[in-house]
């Protein structure tokens, strides 16, 4: 059995895996960390548990402290230049965030051919990895919901917008809506143009807001909604 944890920015995701499936998961608040202790009194005993942060160091922290009684030697993955057959092209690899890292190693034992890895949530990352395991980098730029509120909180005359998406906006609402999910789209689905003469290439869409990015795109894509999670026990299974 392997439990793993992704404690992002807004939300801590845990699942349960037997080697097969996920048998069990949750999600919580990453401000409510602490809650992990009364959480994992359901995990089994035996349980490795593996796990990846972008919240800061306050978050892991927490997450040691909740855990340390029936789970004190948690696995935490670093990246690093090269694991589980992914190679980190980033100028510095241990710059890269450990959420895309375990997103990337999920996502090259998913599929074999060159795939384009979008995890979409607080932040939204786009990274391009090959076929031989090559990550060739990637852009960050703020997720949907983090569009919205920067317009509400930076402008005088727009508002928190609960629009929807239209291809030729008339009101507001839904042109706000609408340019924060098509900024999202055209990020995607530029990148994507770079691996589009490769035999197979694919997009694996995971993350929040993920379901209301895929209704949208033209390009070749695959929901992976626990792409982080995978890439987190594929790595546990390897130490």
């Amino acid at each position: 059995m392997m439990i793993a944890i992704d404690a992002g920015n807004t939300r801590l995701k845990w699942g349960v895996h037997d080697g097969a499936a996920w048998v069990a998961q949750g999600v919580l608040p990453t401000g409510e960390a602490a809650r992990l202790a009364e959480v994992s009194a359901a995990w089994p005993d035996a349980a490795r548990v593996v796990a990846c942060n972008v919240a800061g160091e306050a978050v892991e922290q927490a997450i040691n402290a909740a855990l340390a009684q029936r789970f004190p030697a948690l696995l935490w993955l670093r990246s690093s230049a090269g694991v589980c057959g992914v190679r980190n092209g980033y100028e510095q690899p241990e710059r890269l965030g450990a959420d895309r890292w375990a997103a990337l190693i999920g996502a090259h034992a998913q599929v074999a051919t060159d795939c384009l890895v979008v995890c979409a949530g607080t932040a939204t990352t786009v990274d391009c990895l090959d076929a031989t395991g090559v990550f060739r980098g990637g852009l960050i730029l703020p997720g949907i919901e983090l569009m919205r509120a920067s317009l509400a909180g930076n402008t005088a005359q727009l508002p928190l917008a609960e629009g929807e998406f239209r291809s030729e906006p008339r009101n507001t609402m839904d042109a706000i809506a609408s340019g924060c999910l098509q900024a999202q789209i055209g990020a995607i689905e530029r990148m994507f143009s770079g691996l589009s003469g490769k035999p197979g290439a694919i997009c694996l869409l995971t993350g929040g807001a993920a379901p209301c990015i895929a209704p949208y795109l033209n390009i070749p894509f695959k929901m992976s909604e626990n792409l982080i999670l995978d890439g987190l026990v594929r790595y546990g299974a390897s130490q």
